[in-house]
């Protein structure tokens, strides 16, 4: 998997939106996925950057778990609460990685618990490592409309609308 620190470096200005709009949300974003009858699904998520990497995690069982399980394409999207953007927003498009119970998880959770006190220590939840395929993302400007966009093996590239 693409680490965070590599798509950050090679998607910086994305990188950065996405970062301070995560934090600004409280750590927020719409998950979508693909339904089993082909439609949308979105749902709220907290994803983190844990071990230079960057997860999802949930409760087992979940059918936006089901939906990933069966098609593993995902985009997230920072939380907009804000309708004049004033602050950007960010996407990633990935793909999901299931990663099999175990030390990871208790890694995670025993950060988890020092980080925000929320104790999933010995207990078993998904973890969905996400493979970063694609990244875009909207900043306001005075007199027009930053668009930025990142593949990997590509640099970032800016178009501007007016």
């Amino acid at each position: 998997m693409t680490s965070w620190a590599q798509f950050t470096a090679d998607a910086p200005r994305i990188g950065a939106v996405f970062t301070r709009r995560h934090a600004a949300a409280g750590n927020l974003c719409m998950l979508a996925t693909i339904r089993s009858d082909g439609f949308p699904r979105i749902s709220p998520m907290e994803p983190r950057i844990f071990e230079d990497q960057l997860w999802i995690t949930g409760m087992p069982n979940t059918t936006k778990y089901f939906d990933l399980q069966r098609n593993p394409k995902l985009c997230l999207h920072t939380a907009t609460v804000d309708t004049a953007v004033a602050d950007g927003d960010a996407k990633l498009w990935g793909l999901a990685r299931f990663v099999a119970y175990g030390g990871l998880h208790e890694r995670f959770a025993a950060a988890l618990f020092d980080e925000i006190g929320l104790d999933l220590r010995g207990q078993e939840f998904d973890m969905v490592g996400v493979e970063i395929t694609g990244a875009s993302a909207v900043e306001v400007r005075d007199d027009h409309l930053d668009i930025t966009i990142w593949k990997p093996g590509q640099p970032e590239r800016v178009v501007r609308k007016h």
